[in-house]
């Protein structure tokens, strides 16, 4: 399966369901939602472990050390291993399209366990997508958190854990890949797409980019707010993050903190410098604009209320049990 893989690497709210949907236009290309088949098992002890797995991670961590190290082969047998699995997986997905030469993957947290992927696939093609991280930011607050800046960073430090593991990407470049920049991409789709292709070993196809017209849907996790709301590629999202987090002072001071708090170096691989970050916040916040509200469908909106107010009251107690499997079954809901 290694030649008919393309890795779709990048944060959450960063485009991705966007340029997986057009990818799997392709004529060679099959998409579908998230599968996560990777992150399970990068974290099985050998390579990472699981803290809150039902079972001892520091025994299993040190026993699998030990099973490997009992190979023949050591880690190149045991990432055989885990390899049969995937292949299989995939081999049996791309039964559904037997038409098609490749299988795109496109799951988000894939970029947090990037040195176990090109490991497991170093043969694979794969595709890299950045976007300014505070557009990120945004786009997750407002889309997740009803504009909740506080709450969602505490739930998860999104910038926080893809910025570095991005920018170690493109700096080492452990496998051959391309490049994309959000902003540029949907500033000139075609260009932007042509590049994709031929990174990629594909024959360009113009027609792939108006992904609206093609009728397909990808059920299961992924972007639940935005991309079918257009047919192709648009750029109204593409600085609506600056005025959004300058108009109100204490989430401008938290994002500046975090700013801060980031490494210069990693920002200047992804090619977003710290001080022109925080020049475009100044520059918002002397103009004094107020932002539009983001508009998500009426049931989307209550349940994402309800599920932040959850993350904000949930206590180690018996109701605390109750409203965290609550809180699952909605995180499970807002992704459908």
């Amino acid at each position: 399966m290694q030649d008919r893989l393309i890795f779709l690497i990048g944060a959450p709210r960063s485009g991705t369901t966007l340029l997986a949907r057009i990818l799997s236009g392709h004529s060679q290309v099959y998409g579908r939602a998230e599968p996560h088949l990777i992150t399970p098992i990068a974290h099985l002890g050998y390579f990472d472990s699981v803290q809150k797995a039902p079972y001892d991670p520091f025994n299993v961590q040190q026993a699998i050390g030990e099973v490997v190290q009992d190979l023949p082969r050591g880690e190149a047998q045991y990432l055989d291993a885990l390899r049969a699995y995937t292949d299989a997986m995939y081999a049996g997905l791309m039964e559904r399209a037997p038409d098609k030469l490749f299988f795109l993957d496109k799951t988000p947290a894939y970029a947090l366990v990037l040195p176990f992927l090109t490991r497991l696939y170093p043969k694979a093609r794969y595709v890299v997508l950045t976007r300014h991280p505070l557009a990120i930011l945004s786009s997750y607050v407002e889309s997740f958190f009803d504009g909740d800046y506080q709450v969602a960073m505490a739930h998860n430090p999104v910038v926080e854990r893809y910025v570095p593991a991005l920018a170690k990407m493109l700096r080492e470049r452990p496998v051959d890949l391309v490049h994309v920049r959000y902003e540029t991409f949907v500033k000139d789709s075609e260009a932007g797409f042509r590049t994709i292709c031929e990174g990629l070993g594909l024959p360009f196809e113009a027609s792939a980019i108006n992904y609206g017209e093609s009728g397909q849907k990808f059920e299961g996790l992924g972007d639940p707010t935005s991309v079918d709301r257009h047919a192709r590629p648009v750029q109204t999202s593409v600085k609506k993050w600056a005025t959004e987090i300058a108009a109100d002072q204490a989430t401008l001071d938290l994002v500046i903190n975090l700013v801060n708090g980031l490494d210069p170096a990693d920002l200047e691989t992804l090619g977003y410098p710290r001080a022109a970050m925080l020049e475009e916040l100044d520059r918002a916040r002397a103009a004094g604009v107020k932002p539009p509200k983001r508009e998500a469908p009426w049931r989307y909106r209550m349940e994402r209320r309800l599920l932040i107010a959850l993350r904000r009251n949930i206590h180690q107690n018996a109701l605390g049990r109750v409203l965290k499997r609550l809180r699952f079954a909605l995180d499970v809901v807002l992704r459908d």
